[in-house]
């Protein structure tokens, strides 16, 4: 590996120059001042609600302290970096803890402003909407209209958010918390028996070696069978929270309020995910061919992720980042020219560092910030791939930033992951360009594993998530026994009979955080087939990246329909979801292929 340096770490002096720079203390004071006159300015006023040219004003007002200062300005964005270098710090958690309370406390002070635009007349709103001078507002102004059918008067907003904490993030902070603390005595890969944190043995369970994984699931049954009745509680108190802020906001279905903050359309996700079950003798056949592979008759739950084969190659960080930006160039010169600004700036920290945040992000905070990427690069194959991805989406944010004001600046939930898995897979293609075939025949059995985990799994999770609430409401309680034979049930349907529902696995739901996040998991789905689709219109025709550049720049100046509308893509058609699915299924039939030519099939 590749010695450390300071060139590999981010450089944050865009932000600050360090923990107790003056600079934060003078800039909150701004903020503060800044947040107060606008309030003062507007807050008594109605003629923004009515007379569109003072709307505008208004609006350019409320932009710009967006774009420039937020709710906590560089410092917050300084500290929130500082917090994923360095995660045991406390004096840093408490720095950043004390800035996310101020910037809470200005939020609630402005939201006035939100709610207030929301609630104009239908007649006032169609006048916004055709006003030439709102033109670069207007679809924001477009969600405001259709979010305020579902808000509550001011006073009541900011109850509802003073208890998110009690009602929602502290009981799911226990029973995490609870897993966090746990550690059992697992077999290692060197033939010992260590302590391992809850995370480890997780890690354990996808080894290549049975005798280790098939400890380490027993000993996560065990951990997970042990905080099943704290998760039982946890799940129906946030299941309780939910219907209750539902009705209050009325909302008709359990998803609606996530579509609507979404920006899509119930009935395309309706469509996605009936289109998605549609195909699921994909995963099975998947799942299938590679019990066959291992000479199994069936896997068992917990194996279903094992890798096949090795891939031992290895990418010092130049070496990836170079070939990263060799495919961005042939692609299109502008998405090299981005990343190399990333590492020119210092914006990427490189390897793994005791404290540090493990996995990768790419983060922004700020339209008038730098975009920062986080990796913990140790040469393997997933290494490339995962900055391709981290890359993807910080292109993404710098094309949105060229076009978009502030408050069009970001992507919404159901179209995040395009640009990311976009550029990861022509990446990966690059890959296997150069591989033998047993070296293809082990990316490509990674590469659809990771693609039906994506895809079908978290469309499985999506249903056992619409059918837990429905059962919830209807009930009005639900035991772990019968969320985990929910679960159990949904997950059997996208494996098929080649993967045992073993004993332990009706508990799994127990830790998967994305649930909590309520359905949000379609987006993963959403996201990878909508690129699959894109990827096969340049595979076809290379100017089409012309198009897909138009998509990676729109933020959220429209709703995603629109947009892909606009470029000549209907996403409300089962049709356009089944080709990004033909993929899938055409990279499982070639791995199919190759597994014959190898004698694989055992």
């Amino acid at each position: 590996m590749e010695k450390l340096t300071e060139e590999v770490r981010w450089n944050l002096s865009p932000l600050g120059n360090g923990d107790d720079d003056p600079v934060f203390t003078e800039e909150q004071e701004i903020i503060k001042k800044h947040a107060d006159q606008f309030v003062q300015k507007w807050k008594e006023r109605r003629d923004y609600v009515q007379n569109p040219e003072v709307l505008r004003e208004s609006l350019d007002e409320y932009e710009y302290l967006h774009s420039h200062y937020g709710t906590s300005g560089k410092e917050g964005y300084y500290f929130w970096l500082r917090t994923m270098q360095d995660q045991n710090n406390a004096a840093l958690k408490a720095r950043y803890q004390k800035i996310h309370d101020f910037s809470i406390q200005l939020e609630n002070e402005l939201q006035f402003f939100r709610l207030n635009v929301g609630k104009v007349s239908e007649k006032n709103q169609t006048l916004f909407l055709e006003f030439p001078g709102l033109l670069p507002y207007k679809h924001f102004l477009k969600m405001l209209f259709r979010e305020a059918k579902h808000h509550l008067s001011e006073p009541e907003e900011k109850i509802l958010n003073f208890k998110t904490q009690t009602s929602y993030e502290k009981w799911i902070k226990m029973v995490s918390g609870f897993l966090a603390k746990e550690e059992q005595e697992v077999l290692t890969e060197q033939g010992t028996r260590e302590k391992k944190s809850f995370s480890e043995v997780k890690g354990l369970i996808d080894s290549t070696n049975k005798e280790v994984r098939d400890d380490a699931a027993k000993k996560l049954n065990e951990i997970l069978k042990k905080h099943s009745d704290s998760a039982e509680e946890e799940i129906n108190a946030i299941l309780t929270d939910k219907k209750v802020n539902d009705e209050l906001r009325k909302f008709v279905r359990p998803d609606s309020a996530r579509h609507l903050s979404d920006d899509i359309e119930s009935e395309v996700v309706d469509i996605l995910v009936k289109s998605v079950r549609k195909n699921f003798d994909i995963p099975q056949r998947f799942y299938a061919l590679k019990a066959k592979i291992f000479g199994v008759p069936k896997l068992e739950y917990h194996e279903r992720n094992v890798p096949f084969g090795k891939i031992d190659k290895s990418y010092s960080y130049e070496e990836a980042f170079a070939l990263t930006a060799g495919v961005f160039e042939k692609l299109d010169p502008e998405f090299s020219s981005i990343v190399k600004g990333f590492r020119n700036h210092g914006w990427i920290d490189v390897y793994p560092k005791a404290g540090k945040k493990d996995g990768a992000f790419c983060v922004y905070w700020l339209k008038s910030q730098p975009t920062y990427i986080l990796l913990n690069h140790l040469g393997k194959l997933r290494d490339v791939t995962t900055m391709a991805h981290e890359f993807g989406h910080g292109i993404n944010n710098e094309l949105i930033k060229k076009k978009q004001n502030s408050l069009n600046f970001g992507t919404p939930l159901s179209t995040a992951e395009v640009a990311s898995t976009f550029m990861e897979d022509f990446v990966l293609e690059e890959l296997m360009r150069g591989a033998d075939d047993e070296l293809k025949f082990s990316i490509m059995i990674s590469k659809l594993q990771d693609d039906i985990s994506t895809i079908f799994r978290q469309i499985a999770c999506y249903c056992f998530e619409q059918e837990l609430h429905k059962e919830f409401r209807n009930k009005g309680y639900l035991p772990k026994e019968e969320i985990g034979s929910i679960f159990q049930r949904h997950m059997e349907e996208y494996m098929g009979e080649s993967v045992e529902q073993s004993a332990g696995s009706e508990n799994w739901w127990v830790y998967w955080s994305h649930i909590r996040s309520f359905f949000y998991v379609y987006s993963y789905a959403s996201g990878l087939l909508i690129s699959k689709f894109l990827q096969s219109s340049v595979r076809k025709n290379p100017n089409f990246i012309n198009k897909v550049k138009e998509f990676l720049s729109a933020g959220t100046s429209d709703s995603p329909k629109n947009i892909f509308y606009g470029l000549g893509i209907d996403i409300t058609q089962k049709e356009f979801w089944e080709q990004g699915l033909n993929e899938i299924e055409n990279l499982l039939r070639e791995c199919e292929v190759l597994a014959r030519k190898l004698g694989k099939l055992k």
